[in-house]
């Protein structure tokens, strides 16, 4: 099995790419030992001293540091992995519940169009291009031309987040939808 990696934006975060799939569905952000529990392999990863967060994606996996050096715990990341996918365990336990992305969403419901709108242009633009830096972008709310987005993965804590946020998914919302008129992460 060959591993590959990537650098992102993030400083603090490396990308990880098994060569298959990782997490079929929504994707999966673990910032605790606590709430990696109900995926072997994250809780595989956090035994690492220094990971303090791990990303699942659809084919990949981010893995977030403190101050170590990366020459000091790359290779015991990448073992994890491949000792992962060769046991043929399951990167989250079945029986767990799936990641309720609406959860927590917040617009009224005259905006209901518009919202729509958002959610599909961040869908079909944004997450794809945010996944490829190793992170996500999820909808939170619309209140008042304001757009309210959550960054997770390698884009959470990513010195360009902000930039990322302002000057492209800003531009990209104002654009295309009348009445949006700011980005905000919460």
């Amino acid at each position: 099995m060959f591993i590959q990696t990537e650098a992102t934006p993030n400083p603090a975060t490396l990308k990880f790419l098994p060569g298959r799939d990782v997490l079929v569905g929504e994707p999966r952000d673990f910032r605790t030992p606590e709430a990696a529990l109900i995926s072997p392999l994250a809780s595989g990863l956090f035994e690492i001293p220094g990971v303090t967060g791990i990303f699942l994606g659809s084919d990949f996996i981010s893995v977030t540091k403190d101050v170590t050096e990366w020459a000091h715990i790359k290779p015991a990341i990448l073992g994890v992995i491949m000792e992962h996918f060769l046991s043929g365990k399951p990167v989250v336990n079945s029986g767990e519940p799936d990641v309720d992305t609406s959860e927590g969403e917040f617009f009224d419901e005259s905006d209901g169009e518009t919202v729509e709108v958002i959610k599909e242009l961040i869908a079909t633009r944004v997450r794809p291009a945010v996944a490829m830096d190793g992170g996500d972008i999820t909808f939170k709310g619309f209140r008042d031309g304001t757009v309210f987005l959550h960054m997770q993965g390698a884009c959470s804590g990513c010195p360009s987040s902000t930039a990322t946020l302002k000057s492209g998914i800003e531009n990209l919302l104002r654009h295309f939808v009348p009445g949006v008129e700011a980005v905000q992460q919460v």
